[in-house]
């Protein structure tokens, strides 16, 4: 019997052979400016899917959705219904506007005083990244400006939250606040305040001051804008 000989593999290098040590080099050595959305998705996705190509899969989420903050804005239902999209890929997505949110909440860890408007806007812009449904941030005060607590209160739907003037009240009693300041944001509008807004601003007023704590300001936030009722003028019988 004559043995058959051995046959070579010819299977020829796949066209994507070393894409991804590639890919990452540069990332390495030029950072992420470089790169286009559709790349950038396709490299984030490498963590998820270790052995297939992931640059169809970043072009389907980028046609689907428009953009990177399109697709990590995404509900987690409509990130389902796209092909190669599994429970790790969606954690993932989800994950990183929230990991947004914590570094840019970390940059701020050394700021102990707020002494303006538009300091308290940019503070508190930084407590929103990420978020789909709209929350209420309370930040509280001593008589030299120093932050005594800043952190959500309330979390709502994507359109609408309740503000439990209670809940303020108390956090700013337990903490001896002198002065407080009030956010929300609009995450699927513009920040311009609302009828309910105004009239929420006014009863958590009247309730700080019965004990003695002032309400500086109300901030309403949508993506990096932000405007101050305070500034605006709109309340000028509270915000003198």
């Amino acid at each position: 019997m004559v043995p058959k000989e051995k046959k070579e593999n010819t299977v020829a290098p796949s066209a994507h052979a070393g894409h991804r040590s590639r890919m990452r080099e540069k990332f390495m050595k030029r950072g992420i400016d470089e790169f286009q959305p559709h790349e950038i998705l396709e490299m984030l996705l490498y963590f998820s899917i270790p052995q297939k190509n992931t640059n169809e899969l970043a072009h389907r989420l980028l046609d689907r959705f428009g953009s990177l903050s399109g697709v990590f804005h995404a509900p987690a239902e409509e990130l389902r219904k796209i092909p190669g999209i599994g429970d790790s890929s969606l954690m993932l997505l989800k994950f990183i506007p929230e990991l947004c949110r914590k570094y840019r909440e970390d940059l701020n860890r050394d700021v102990r005083r707020i002494c303006s408007y538009e300091e308290a806007g940019e503070y508190l812009v930084r407590k929103f990244t990420g978020r789909e449904n709209e929350v209420v941030v309370l930040m509280l005060l001593d008589s030299r400006g120093k932050i005594l607590f800043c952190d959500v209160v309330s979390t709502g739907s994507v359109t609408a939250v309740n503000v439990y003037v209670k809940d303020v009240v108390r956090a700013a009693v337990r903490y001896n606040a002198v002065s407080a300041v009030l956010a929300h944001n609009h995450p699927s509008g513009e920040c311009l305040p609302s009828r309910q807004d105004l009239d929420t601003t006014r009863w958590v007023w009247e309730a700080l001051n019965s004990v003695e704590v002032s309400l500086m300001d109300h901030i309403i936030i949508s993506g990096e804008d932000f405007i101050s009722l305070a500034k605006s003028g709109v309340l000028p019988d509270i915000f003198s």
